[in-house]
């Protein structure tokens, strides 16, 4: 292939992604794109090849995010102590990473967590309800799920504020980047003096779980518990944050979307995978590196190259999905790749399903006559791997639903 037949990789930052993947899904499903530092990456953009390839042993992880974002410079031990999560590893090293952190993820863990996410809900939501213009993602869609991994991770309310400000610039990506290295410093020490604090105090919570697998014979390294609370902090954080925004602006784009919603409440499970399905908070997943030559939509990509897997693609591939372009909130084919699939599904995946159920349950039932602001014209986040809006402005009235009542919508099935 000559070098004309290569695209430089963007990160697909301005205009409509969507249109962007589409070209490449129809035109040139395994595109390959000149990353940023010169090599060259391969786009995977059609259902059945990005879900090969997240299954494909021959595809492995090298122990970064992202080859083509902004990389800042960090010191070495910082480094160190957030590159040894499940994200980023091949097995077994994956495998006990995740056996680690797989109880407070189970269905019996989610249940007995649900009150503690409902009450968070419920105490932002009350002061959302304030008459007037209010933006979703700042007052909402970040705020809920950091508090909710606070609660999971053990972290004191005194330190909850100062927390969540260093997560917000970490998932701020370029817009805070000269913020970050300090950011990611000061949550590394953080998760160190938190994890000396469970040893001595243990509680029921994830640090103090992790605390103890350090101390089991297969057991985590300090930098791998320091890295498993980073990831869990980050990938819970910005991945359903983004699932509250667009799935909120996608109900309220579409009045009949809402309404529906107020008027049928049992749709609402199904409806928030359709929203996962149609504007998944995931762009690209972590990119992976071909330990050999390998074959994907007839072409060769050779060994060594970096390979670049579109969740966001996938999951509007008419081959796939019948009308992939229309939100179907009564669709019955659910199945979507927005959490991944393989070994690296997301962990995480009951835990922002409940929380996005409490959140849009607790607007539908308080808040029914919630609008865009006028005038709102959907702006996208500047990132290689996330897919989310900018800021999300609605209305706050006391309007009630479409036939002239309040409905009940219960949070939590």
């Amino acid at each position: 292939m000559t070098g004309a037949a290569f695209r430089p990789f963007t990160g697909f930052y301005e205009g409509d992604v969507h249109d962007v993947l589409s070209s490449f899904r129809e035109q040139q499903p395994v595109a390959p794109l000149t990353l940023l530092d010169g090599r060259i990456g391969w786009l995977l953009t059609r259902h059945d090849d990005v879900r090969q390839a997240l299954v494909d042993r021959r595809l492995v992880k090298d122990g970064l995010l992202s080859p083509v974002g902004y990389q800042p410079a960090v010191a070495s031990d910082v480094d160190e102590a957030t590159r040894h999560h499940m994200l980023v590893v091949n097995p077994p090293e994956h495998g006990r990473l995740r056996r680690a952190v797989q109880p407070a993820f189970t269905p019996g863990a989610m249940k007995a967590l649900a009150p503690a996410i409902q009450s968070i809900t419920d105490r932002l939501v009350d002061r959302f309800l304030a008459p007037g213009k209010h933006d979703v993602l700042a007052e909402l869609a970040f705020p809920i799920p950091i508090a909710v991994i606070a609660e999971m991770l053990g972290v004191p309310e005194s330190d909850r504020e100062t927390f969540a400000e260093w997560s917000h610039v970490m998932v701020a990506g370029a817009a805070r980047r000269e913020e970050l290295p300090e950011a990611q410093a000061n949550l590394v020490a953080y998760i160190r003096t938190l994890l000396e604090a469970k040893r001595r105090q243990p509680g029921a919570d994830l640090v103090s779980m992790l605390a103890g697998a350090g101390r089991e014979e297969d057991g985590l390294t300090e930098n791998e518990i320091v890295s498993t609370v980073y990831l869990l902090l980050l990938a819970g954080h910005d991945t359903t944050a983004g699932l509250i925004g667009n799935g909120l602006y996608r109900m309220l784009e579409d009045r009949a979307r809402w309404n529906l919603l107020l008027t049928r409440p049992e749709l609402l499970p199904a409806a928030i995978e359709e929203l996962l399905r149609y504007d998944s908070p995931v762009q690209l997943t972590t990119h992976r590196v071909v330990a050999q030559d390998v074959t994907y939509g007839g072409q060769v990509i050779p060994a060594g190259s970096t390979v670049l897997i579109s969740i966001l693609s996938a999951n509007r591939d008419r081959r796939r999905h019948a009308e992939p372009n229309t939100v179907d909130l009564s669709r019955q084919d659910l199945s979507h790749l927005a959490f991944g699939h393989g070994i690296h599904h997301c962990l995480g995946a009951p835990l922002a399903r409940l929380e996005a159920r409490t959140v849009f349950a607790s607007l539908l039932t308080r808040c029914p006559g919630l609008e865009l602001a006028d005038g709102f014209v959907p702006r996208w986040r500047p990132s290689v791997l996330m897919h989310g809006l900018v800021e999300l402005p609605v209305t706050v009235s006391e309007n009630a639903g479409p036939d002239g009542e309040r409905h009940g919508v219960h949070p939590v099935a």
